[in-house]
């Protein structure tokens, strides 16, 4: 396939990477100069034969990579464009796709917001599931996908689902897990799990304001916990202040349970207390992530994919109409 990427950041320089790793023609756009002149240098270097030490993992890169100087340069003659710009440049980037034919897809972390911007072309959106603290292109990694749960959004009112079929083929190749939900269903469950997570870390993080000695002792917990406030606060700011309305609902929910916590301390036996109210969420946590179950194979069709995300599924391949797939079973993966 012959792709655009559209911002070289962590996950559209990791996406740039994967495809050409694959095989696939692709160019790739960035606003900054930079940015642009580093991915250009490591396409050179992709060029010249493996000098790594061996047992490193390389990916060898075939097929065409290579960055252009504005949009519509990176854009002439391919069949899609992956948004990868942060929610408030879509409109600007969408400015200079005016008359494109092909395919638009995203990986933004909100998708509301960005479906109502994509009326009226193909579009289909998406967001993979991965990512690390670090940002920019030098950060990026063919192997991030690896693995990772990708959500296409399906619109029942708005989703030509050739297109989402051949988005599902693209990135199942890649080595992804293809979650089918709709937008609104996406928006809220990532603030729940991603989104209040990262205010979660943040507000955690506060502790160590002048407070030396929290520094020294914080240990697994705190980091564990606090990982992701390193993550840049533009970033941060943007994915949950583009998702406003679904974030300030489940942080209400979340604000609700740890107060619930102040009144088992305040119970006359605060250890019993917290004891039987903590049993559930560690039952949840010590069965997460759930084991995949038995494949199954059916036929691609708009209410069935997204009955089979609502279950928590993914589909692991497209062959032509049909789609082979995966629910989560009973038990927990080990891994």
């Amino acid at each position: 396939m012959n792709v655009a990427v559209i911002g070289l950041g962590l996950i559209g320089g990791s996406l740039l990477r994967a495809l050409a790793a694959h095989g696939h023609r692709v160019a790739g756009h960035d606003m900054s100069r930079q940015t642009r002149e580093e991915a250009r240098s490591l396409a050179r270097a992709a060029e010249l034969p493996p000098t790594a030490d061996p047992g490193t993992r390389t990916i060898p890169i075939k097929g065409d990579w290579r960055v252009a100087e504005t949009i519509p340069e990176a854009v002439a003659g391919t069949e899609l464009v992956v948004l990868a710009v942060p929610l408030p440049a879509i409109p600007g980037v969408l400015a200079e796709l005016a008359g494109y034919p092909g395919l638009i897809t995203d990986v933004t972390s909100v998708k509301g917001p960005v479906r109502d911007l994509l009326r009226g072309r193909r579009f289909v959106g998406g967001h993979p599931m991965a990512g690390k603290e670090s940002s920019g292109f030098l950060a990026s990694d063919p192997h991030l996908f690896d693995g990772c749960a990708w959500v296409l959004c399906l619109e029942e009112d708005g989703t030509d689902l050739a297109d989402w079929l051949a988005l599902a083929r693209l990135y199942t190749a890649l080595g992804t897990r293809v979650v089918p939900v709709t937008a609104a269903a996406h928006d809220r469950t990532v603030a729940e799990i991603s989104h209040v997570p990262h205010l979660l870390a943040a507000a955690l993080s506060t502790v160590l304001a002048g407070n030396p000695l929290a520094g020294t002792l914080a240990a697994g917990s705190f980091r564990d916990g606090t990982r992701v406030a390193g993550t840049r606060p533009e970033l941060i700011a943007a994915m949950c202040g583009g998702n406003a309305p679904a974030v300030g609902d489940v942080l209400a929910g979340i604000v609700a349970e740890l107060q619930s916590y102040g009144r088992e301390l305040a119970a006359p036996d605060p250890v019993a207390a917290l004891t039987e109210r903590l049993r559930t969420p560690s039952d949840l946590r010590r069965a997460w992530p759930a084991a995949p179950g038995e494949t199954a194979e059916m036929t691609a069709e708009p209410e069935a994919l997204l009955a089979l995300g609502r279950a928590g599924g993914w589909v692991t391949a497209v062959r032509d109409d049909k789609v082979s797939t995966m629910r989560p079973g009973s038990g927990r993966n080990g891994s």
